[in-house]
């Protein structure tokens, strides 16, 4: 029986989602973050080395990082799938096995870096400290966001909103590994940058993931995808 180890709002929300197209059994315990720092709780760490999630353990197997456990539940076990999902991968040499290749890299590599900074430099200015010191955490998080954080996030947005103008999913016509991993990425896109939310091309793909018969068990499971 495959275990999904799923911090709430967090990164693991992508696997529930392949796990429900996939059609695979699989037991789901969730984890609360700490009502303070939002961070996940020690119990993690008693499943992997990290205390990070997502990670799952599949008999004596455990495995974690995002785009190892897609990888791996589709080479294990895809191969039993049926319809679309018995073709989540690509094959190897085409331009689809490229695109697919580059997204699941950019994901976490490029635009979560600048996601993660954003959420940090929006919540600074809400943590207690001295109330002389409030005035200048926000106009140097104001500072950080408008001159390095944003420029970034709105290069990322167009990059994507053109790519999505001449594919339907990210590695072409098909819902892809890709699309798993880009995910939670897209969702915190959409919830952090203004830009995001202006885009058609961005907007019409959340729409179509989200209709997804299973993303939407997937979301009743787990519960919300992005921390508010």
């Amino acid at each position: 029986m495959i275990t999904v180890h799923h911090l709430e709002t967090s990164r693991s929300q992508r696997v529930l989602w392949l796990l429900e197209e996939l059609g695979l059994p699989y037991e789901l315990k969730i984890y609360k973050r700490h009502p303070v720092t939002r961070l996940a709780p020690p119990e993690l760490k008693k499943i992997h080395p990290l205390g990070k999630s997502p990670v799952i353990t599949d008999g004596d197997l455990v495995v974690a990082e995002s785009a190892a456990i897609l990888e791996y539940l589709v080479e294990r076990y895809g191969v039993d799938a049926q319809g679309e999902a018995a073709h989540l991968s690509t094959q190897p040499g085409t331009p689809e096995h490229m695109q697919l290749r580059f997204w699941m890299h950019f994901a976490e590599g490029s635009l979560m870096n600048w996601l993660v900074m954003k959420l940090v430099f929006m919540t600074i200015p809400t943590q207690p400290m001295p109330f002389f010191v409030r005035p200048i955490a926000r106009e140097l998080c104001k500072k950080v966001q408008k001159q390095l954080i944003d420029p970034n996030l709105q290069t990322s947005t167009a990059f994507i909103e053109d790519h999505l103008g001449q594919n339907q999913w990210f590695a072409g016509d098909r819902l892809t590994l890709a699309d798993f991993q880009m995910s939670f990425a897209v969702s915190a896109l959409i919830s952090r940058a203004d830009d995001a939310r202006r885009c058609p091309n961005l907007s019409a793909y959340i729409k179509r993931m989200e209709a997804r018969p299973a993303y939407q068990r997937a979301l009743a499971k787990g519960g919300p995808v992005v921390m508010g």
